[in-house]
């Protein structure tokens, strides 16, 4: 059974943002500002719907899904784009596919203890982040 992953996650560490970045083509003036956040999440996971928030000063992103069902992702905040999108679980990970014209675009969450880790992916580039549960 996949684990529950309800709480608040404080940001703790990154690698690889701005290769990520470089990938969607996210020009160099936004990659600078995105480079200093350090973003919150919180995950609100009952049963297979899902809200998952990603809290910044800059920006909130909220996406909101069913587990196992394709939708459409406006994606026009982060990188002016949409996408089919479906998540899953691999076994203890909640994996994300975002078919688009990024090619090997998505993401995928699982918990270590008390860590929420994050590995997004697009083209080549893989980034990789870590928040601790805080509540």
């Amino acid at each position: 059974m996949p684990p529950n992953l309800t709480g608040y996650y404080r940001f703790v560490s990154q690698q690889n943002l701005e290769d990520y970045l470089q990938a969607l083509n996210i020009n160099v003036a936004l990659r600078k500002i995105v480079m200093l956040l350090k973003p919150d999440k919180e995950i609100d996971h009952q049963g297979d719907h899902m809200v998952v928030k990603t809290i910044s000063t800059f920006h909130n992103y909220v996406m909101e899904f069913e587990v196992g069902v394709e939708f459409e992702e406006d994606l026009r905040i982060v990188d002016g784009r949409k996408c089919q999108t479906i998540v899953t679980w691999e076994e203890e990970q909640l994996v994300c596919v975002q078919k688009g014209e990024v090619p090997n675009r998505g993401w995928r969450h699982w918990l270590e203890g008390e860590k929420l880790h994050l590995e997004l992916t697009a083209r080549d580039a893989v980034c990789k982040q870590v928040f601790r549960k805080v509540r």
